[in-house]
């Protein structure tokens, strides 16, 4: 946070809750690292898009990401097709970075403790700091589903969808399918934006703290995929990422994707209560 930002804190009408994360949404979303990510996860559909419509290969089910098979008869299937591209790797690296560098990044640059000599209590500071990771994964999910669907509709057909259950729906169905996916993507990227503000809160190296989060959340993946550990697979925080493929389903399955949800919202509660717990006891000396 600069020191202009923080001047915004003194404008009266506007609660401090709210001029805090004003301040904190304009410096992620003002950091050209974090423009970069998104433009990076926004050009995943356009890649896959115009791979698809300028090839004359058919692309056979169960050939690369899921619904792939289905972009050149519905274009609406290209904001899934992106979705499930993007969760894996992209997603959650630039949710890392971002998290990563939400308390160390200041912590380096001094403005951590300038921050601080604001009356407000540490606990409001790191609620705001978490409320602007949530909106940043937020956004990144509704880009690339935003992104897929009016390329999908550009490049291809579209109309009525037929789900993953023969079930046949309209096109408005099928959007608002599609931001319901964009949606539980970025509760899952909640659970990990929790996890990387914690990181964060123990070190004053963003870097350190960026590729951490980065890490844990592809070793996450690698042991949800190694059969021997399938009891320790429910407790992972990637395991029901993508799980999200059940509201292309009629009717929609909804064990899994509750199962992801509390399974979120328990790492959310664990991670955030260990980076309060290191926030406000720590001395922060930059």
């Amino acid at each position: 946070m600069s020191s202009a930002d923080t001047v915004l804190l003194d404008r009266p009408g506007v609660s401090l809750s709210a001029r805090l994360l004003r301040s904190e949404l304009r410096l992620v979303f003002g950091r050209r690292r974090n423009q970069v990510l998104l433009v990076v996860l926004a050009l995943v559909p356009v890649l896959v898009g115009v791979a698809i419509r300028v090839s004359s290969a058919e692309v056979e089910p169960g050939e690369g990401p899921p619904f792939i098979d289905r972009v050149s008869g519905n274009g609406l299937f290209l904001a899934f097709t992106a979705l499930a591209a993007v969760v894996p790797f992209l997603l959650p690296l630039a949710v890392g970075v971002v998290a990563g560098d939400a308390v160390a990044g200041e912590a380096q640059a001094g403005t951590l403790r300038y921050l601080l000599t604001v009356p407000v209590s540490r606990t409001r500071v790191l609620v705001v700091k978490y409320g602007a990771l949530v909106v940043f994964g937020a956004a990144a999910s509704f880009l690339v589903a935003a992104v897929g669907l009016g390329l999908g509709a550009a490049l291809f057909p579209t109309g009525d969808v037929t789900l993953l259950s023969g079930t046949t729906v309209s096109e408005t169905s099928a959007i608002g399918r599609a931001l319901l996916v964009a949606a539980y993507v970025s509760v899952s990227l909640a659970g990990l934006s929790a996890i990387g503000l914690a990181v964060s809160a123990f070190t004053e190296v963003p870097v350190a703290a960026m590729a951490t989060t980065v890490v844990l959340a592809i070793t996450s993946q690698i042991l949800d995929a190694v059969p021997q550990l399938d009891w320790l697979h429910p407790y992972l925080f990637s395991h029901h990422w993508l799980a999200f493929g059940d509201l292309v389903r009629d009717p929609v399955p909804t064990g899994t994707l509750v199962d992801g949800l509390q399974l979120q919202a328990a790492w959310i509660a664990v991670a955030l209560a260990v980076a309060w717990s290191r926030f406000t006891t720590k001395d922060v000396t930059s």
